[in-house]
């Protein structure tokens, strides 16, 4: 039995319950997070034991590794503090809100010997890993052309009513850091490293410090360049949109689902089902099949002693490159990444 604490009492955490509920051989045990009202709710619905007392959480036993659903600007500290105590960590995108955030937590992981992943559970779609493979095994061709489009939006009171959504110091930014890192993150593990940004962002609709309104240009590494929009304030919000050219031709990924194969070898498109979310309009994940793969993977790579899909180091990448869009953004400048 793999005994799991959770960090956090929103709504992600109660995802994060729910995929663990859901895998054999795993228990919840604790909870812990700044709401008192909702820690207790989650902690009686899954009979687990509630803590208002972060180091008395940690020292809950058995425990084996904690989920961290909090305010991303807490991720790397509250890792570091788990990693401490001997336990696993799994903490939600983004890794933190900060590379140097991020370098720390590995490095706390790495010396007391315990396994870092990161839920960046668009990996698991059936569709974005055949993608990926079809690029791997070259069918794309030479990589030309890549433009992501996360236009989605989210009503006043999804900021309103938060006291850590559109902080910088909390939150780390706004559409791109909240909601397009799961774009960012498919762009570099489809794309390749990303050598230059340039980019413009601002609150166009919402009263925030942070942006709603993003567009970036990037270069790749291997010589393709790209486009990322990247939005809360397109109404009513539209499903996120990736399209991928190379010299073989284009493929279009549309809510995780291959929607067009124009390749000048013929590609046949096998229907899967799209992905269940409301995700361009809503918040809230009614289906967590993907929290569960990825949880389900990171408990094969303790038992086995292996990699996660995507583990500390491939979390971190995706925020090098949303910290090098927003400096381009601040400085009206292209900023050059440093691999």
């Amino acid at each position: 039995m793999t005994h799991v604490g959770i960090i956090g009492g929103g709504g992600i955490s109660e995802t994060h319950a729910r995929a663990a509920q859901e895998l054999e051989g795993v228990e919840i045990v604790a909870f812990f997070g700044r709401n008192a009202d909702k820690v207790s709710r989650l902690s009686a619905s899954y009979n687990a034991s509630a803590y208002a007392d972060f180091k008395a959480f940690l020292r809950h036993r058995p425990m084996d590794l904690v989920l961290i659903g909090s305010p991303s600007g807490l991720h790397a500290e509250q890792g570091i503090a788990a990693a401490q105590q001997g336990l696993h960590v799994l903490v939600e995108k983004s890794i933190d809100v900060s590379t140097r955030a991020a370098d720390e937590l590995i490095e706390a992981c790495e010396r007391a010997g315990v396994k870092l992943g990161v839920f960046f559970q668009d990996r698991c779609a059936a569709d974005v890993c055949r993608l990926k493979q079809l690029i791997d095994e070259g069918r794309l061709g030479k990589p030309i052309l890549a433009s992501a489009r996360v236009n989605w939006y989210r009503p006043p009171e999804y900021y309103s009513r938060s006291d850590w959504r559109g902080s910088p110091a909390l939150a780390g930014g706004g559409a791109l850091i909240s909601q397009a890192i799961h774009t960012v993150d498919l762009l570099l593990w489809l794309m390749g490293d990303a050598a230059r940004v340039y980019a413009k962002a601002r609150a166009a609709l919402h009263p925030i410090e942070v942006e709603d309104t993003l567009v970036a240009t990037l270069e790749f590494s291997n010589g393709a360049m790209g486009t990322l929009e990247a939005t809360t304030s397109v109404y009513p919000g539209y499903d996120r949109r990736l399209e991928l050219t190379g010299s073989e031709g284009t493929i279009v990924l549309e809510r995780d689902r291959l929607v067009r194969a124009d390749l000048k070898t013929p590609l046949a498109l096998e229907p899967v089902a799209a992905n269940q979310n409301q995700s361009a309009s809503s918040p809230v994940i009614s289906d967590v099949s993907g929290h569960k793969k990825i949880l389900a993977d990171f408990l094969h790579a303790i038992a086995s002693d292996s990699t996660p899909l995507c583990d500390g180091r491939e979390g971190r990448r995706s925020l090098e490159l949303v910290e090098a869009i927003y400096e381009s953004a601040r400085t009206d400048n292209p900023v050059t990444l440093r691999h």
